[in-house]
């Protein structure tokens, strides 16, 4: 009994906030030489502005030597190292250091010296304790000084915002916009459909219902809008890895048309972008009995009988479809090209 005593004494003492061990209290608190000299104070906020300023400074040499440097085969040298990538990492990184130096000597010398010290307290505060933290965030942000001081402030906030610039500055080496590139691909009129690596024409007779085939555009040759560039080498690859599709036949009453989609398919054959809608993997994986097909990615799941749409998985777009016909020998070709960008989506597609 003494002993479930002595635990609901410890309890009650415990839920009275009384401290375990005795505070030991804090020593004279001593004043920085900024808190009783505004002379000094005025001296320290200078300094903080010209940290932040050299921040804003750097931020500019960085573009200076973004777009003056050479770099490549005749890149300029500074002590044996490409001269473009010391001075943007020094750059970059001084803007960096100086605004971090700033925030220190900002927090030392100018914003509120006070040592405070609370009890542990349950995972969930107080409503009064909750409300004391709100003050106390109050008053931490008007002793920061931020309100009474624009010169650090505005000097702040000018090198912070200036360093977004570097940034959208070295999204260009991520290559030239796509214009509109992405929406098209090399399909056209009359193109055969043939198979992957192989090269074969496919014909409608060839494939059985729940058949699935890789497939890309035979290109003869292809030109460009002034019918001068013939495709070769890589860019020729890259050409069919955009154009590179999937044929499944089906039960043609399976097929569930959109509306002007009704003559795409040949006999239940289907031909749909083998690039899935939500980060460009390549998909070819059928479930041959519901007619879906899984991206391997990210499990996103398309529905080939019913317009390429998705049934689940995080793609947000239907897989394009190629509209389909056949030549006079028989032999599948495209209608026409895709009628909306291939791959995942992108800024510029409405």
């Amino acid at each position: 009994m003494s002993i479930d005593h002595d635990q609901d004494v410890t309890r009650a003492e415990r839920s009275d906030n009384v401290p375990a061990i005795p505070d030991p209290g804090l020593p004279e608190h001593t004043w920085r030489p900024t808190d009783v000299d505004e002379r000094l104070a005025k001296r320290a906020e200078r300094q903080v502005a010209t940290l932040f300023g050299l921040s804003s400074v750097c931020v500019l040499l960085f573009l200076v030597s973004y777009f003056v440097l050479d770099v490549g085969d005749n890149h300029t040298t500074f002590a044996g190292f490409g001269a473009s990538t010391v001075a943007l990492g020094s750059t970059l990184g001084g803007a960096l250091l100086f605004i971090g130096i700033g925030i220190i000597q900002w927090a030392r010398k100018l914003m509120g010296d006070h040592e405070i010290s609370e009890m542990r307290h349950p995972a969930r505060s107080s409503d009064e304790d909750r409300a004391a933290t709100l003050e106390a965030l109050a008053l931490g942000a008007e002793e920061s000084g931020i309100g009474r001081r624009p010169l650090v402030r505005n000097s702040l906030l000018g090198a912070v915002g200036l360093l977004g610039l570097p940034a959208i500055v070295m999204l260009r080496d991520l290559g030239p916009l796509p214009g509109d590139k992405l929406y098209h691909t090399v399909w056209e009129k009359g193109m055969r459909v043939v198979r992957d690596v192989v090269g074969t024409p496919i014909n409608k007779a060839d494939l059985e219902i729940g058949d699935l085939v890789n497939a890309e555009p035979e290109i003869v040759f292809a030109v460009d809008e002034e019918g001068e560039h013939v495709l070769e080498g890589v860019e020729l690859q890259v050409a069919k890895s955009k154009a590179a599709v999937i044929l499944l036949r089906m039960d043609p009453s399976d097929i569930t048309p959109a509306k002007g989609r009704e003559n795409w398919s040949v006999d239940g054959i289907v031909c749909y972008s083998k690039i899935c809608t939500h980060v460009g993997c390549p998909i070819s994986l059928n479930e041959r009995k519901t007619h879906h097909l899984l991206c391997p990615c990210h499990q996103s799941t398309f529905d080939l009988a019913d317009s390429g749409k998705v049934v689940f998985g995080p793609a947000a777009r239907s897989l394009p479809q190629l509209p389909l016909m056949v030549d006079e020998e028989g032999f599948l070709v495209a209608q026409s090209d895709f009628t909306e960008p291939v791959g995942p989506s992108f800024w510029e597609r409405g």
